[in-house]
């Protein structure tokens, strides 16, 4: 019995280590397969702690979620002047509906698409759209325009992790996908009662 208590917590660190040095290589193998053009830089390629905790084989714990997503909230910038949906919500459905953006053929990082349209249904008369997030169908409508459900909004499109750090929702705000006056644009297209998403 007394080898087997010794044996499994050698076995524990071999594969720990053998853990270690296979995400080395991975992360070797990446940045020797692309190279920076354009926007399209090799930032992209290296994970931050939200990232490499959310693709480990084991889910954070409670606290280190906590943690993570009190971190993540301190990266959401609020408008300087407090108008949250003073966009225009047509240019926020042409946002919502393009996934055009950061590719290294884009000049600058300022007029990318959303991809809402993905992930989320919003326009009850749009064809298709996707099921991963949940539908913002009547977003404004049924949820209402309370300041905390404003902030909310604008928080969850800034940066989702700070509100789930395993989000699927990408950090818009945060990951300078969106600026925030296309931001602006969104929330106006999810708040606005004349938006087809509040029809």
């Amino acid at each position: 019995m007394k080898k087997l208590f010794i044996v499994a917590p050698l076995a524990l660190c071999a594969s720990v280590a053998m853990a270690d040095e296979l995400q080395a290589k991975v992360e070797d193998m990446m940045l020797k397969s692309f190279q920076a053009n354009g926007i399209a830089t090799l930032e992209r390629q290296k994970q931050d702690e939200v990232q490499k905790a959310c693709s480990s084989p084991t889910p954070p714990d409670a606290d280190t979620m906590k943690r993570l997503e009190a971190a993540e909230m301190a990266t959401i910038k609020w408008p300087a002047d407090g108008h949250y949906i003073d966009g225009d919500w047509k240019e926020g459905q042409k946002i919502a509906l393009s996934g055009r953006g950061l590719t290294w053929t884009d000049k600058t990082p300022d007029n990318n698409g959303g991809g809402c349209y993905n992930c989320h249904a919003m326009d009850p008369k749009e064809v298709s759209a996707g099921t991963i997030g949940v539908s913002l169908e009547g977003y404004g409508k049924t949820r209402g325009n309370s300041e905390e459900v404003i902030k909310y909004t604008w928080g969850k499109l800034w940066n989702s992790k700070a509100y789930n750090a395993c989000s699927d929702m990408p950090r818009n705000g945060f990951g300078g996908i969106l600026t925030e006056v296309q931001i602006r644009h969104v929330m106006a297209y999810l708040f606005d009662p004349a938006s087809p998403v509040n029809q």
